[in-house]
Parts: structure tokens; sequence; C-alpha cells
């Protein structure tokens, strides 16, 4: 069995941003070697995010509405947790989009459903974060 570890690092210039890292992780897959396996992707940062979805505008633009509305930035004096942060919503937000991923690898490829891709999902962002990407197969 094989494993393969490598970090993405991102700094976004919006407090909130998706980013399509499907790319970047197949890149992963073909620098592993491994032909029929697993990996995992995983935000390592208790602000940001890792889901798949549809890469559409309209969607991502949907998706920002409705977190705002579960967990609205303002008024910041509504969290407990901003005493001396102002990050309580993008806890909140990660919490709901989940933390990582895990997608099969056949014949050396993500194996993927129609319009499926790999999204880093950012929360409270302007400086420095990092993804994981953990492979694991033959």
């Amino acid at each position: 069995m094989k494993t393969y570890r490598k970090e993405l690092w991102f700094n976004t210039k919006n407090r909130i941003e998706f980013i399509n890292i499907t790319r970047e992780v197949q890149k992963a897959v073909d620098e592993s070697g491994v032909k029929e396996g697993f990996v995992l992707v995983n935000a390592m940062h208790i602000t940001a995010s890792v889901f798949i979805n549809d890469d559409e505008t309209g969607l991502h633009s949907d998706f920002k509405k409705w977190l705002e509305k579960l967990a609205p930035h303002q008024p910041v004096s509504q969290y407990a947790h901003n005493v001396g942060e102002e990050n309580a919503d993008a806890h909140i937000k990660r919490q709901i989009m989940g933390r990582e991923v895990v997608v099969a690898i056949t014949d050396g490829k993500l194996d993927f459903g129609p319009w499926e891709q790999i999204f880093y999902g950012e929360f409270d962002g302007r400086r420095p974060k990092r993804v994981l990407i953990k492979i694991i197969g033959e």
C-alpha cells in the first residue's frame, strides 16, 4: 500500500470565498502514483471547510446568502465566542459546510458523480491557511 501527503496553502483576499481545488487534488493523485484507493481532503483550520458540489456561481452565491442567514457575521456581540475575536460565525459556517471529503480513486482518477467538484470554503480569510491531502491505496 502507498501513502502520499501534500498540503495546499491559501490566503484569500476576501473573508468568505469558495475555491475549486479539484485540479490540485487530481494532481496530487497523479503525483502519488495511486491507481486504486482513497483521497482525504480536509481543512486544517476551524474556520474553513472542504466540500463537494457543483462549480456554478449562482449556487455559490446562494451558499453565501444561506450561510449568512444561518450565522450572520454582524452584530459580532451576539456570540459569546467573540470576546476578543470576531469570527464565531466562521466557526459555525465551517460546522455546517463540513471539515473534509473522501473521494474514491479508480484507475488513477477521482471517481466523481456528475458535476461533482471539490471546494475549499473560507469563512474567515485574509490570512494563511492550509488544506491536507492524504492519499492511500495501491
